[in-house]
């Protein structure tokens, strides 16, 4: 299993600590999970955001690595730009939940460069 296959993971799970940011309070009600959701303000509702768009942003990550590993096989090139993008994606959330809206954007940015890196990885292979 390389480094990169494993940040596949990590990027699966990287949803959930910010599902977790938002929700973390005591007005939370768990039998009405997404009408809370939907009323929170704040940070907690940046946090919100920055769940979905890590939902959103996994699958061309994902697809990118396991496309960098069948044409290209385990390089040490893909196991850098699948830690990069992993690395990013935290800051990115922890960016969302600060409202640093263009410094966000920046990391988004650079997540996406680590996304498209992976695709070159496996055109330079073929």
């Amino acid at each position: 299993m390389t480094i990169a296959l494993w940040c596949v993971l990590a990027a699966a799970l990287l949803p959930f600590p910010f599902a977790l940011a938002a929700k973390w309070s005591r007005r939370f009600d768990n039998a009405t999970p997404r009408e809370y959701l939907e009323q929170a303000a704040g940070w907690r509702k940046r946090a919100h955001w920055a769940q979905l768009n890590s939902f959103e942003a996994f699958p061309p990550f994902a697809a990118a690595v396991l496309i960098a590993h069948v044409v290209a096989g385990p390089n040490a090139t893909a196991n850098l730009l699948a830690l990069a993008f992993v690395v990013l994606r935290i800051v990115y959330g922890l960016c969302y939940i600060a409202n640093r809206a263009t410094l966000r954007s920046l990391v988004w940015l650079g997540g996406i460069a680590c996304v498209i890196g992976l695709f070159v990885v496996a055109a330079r292979a073929s």
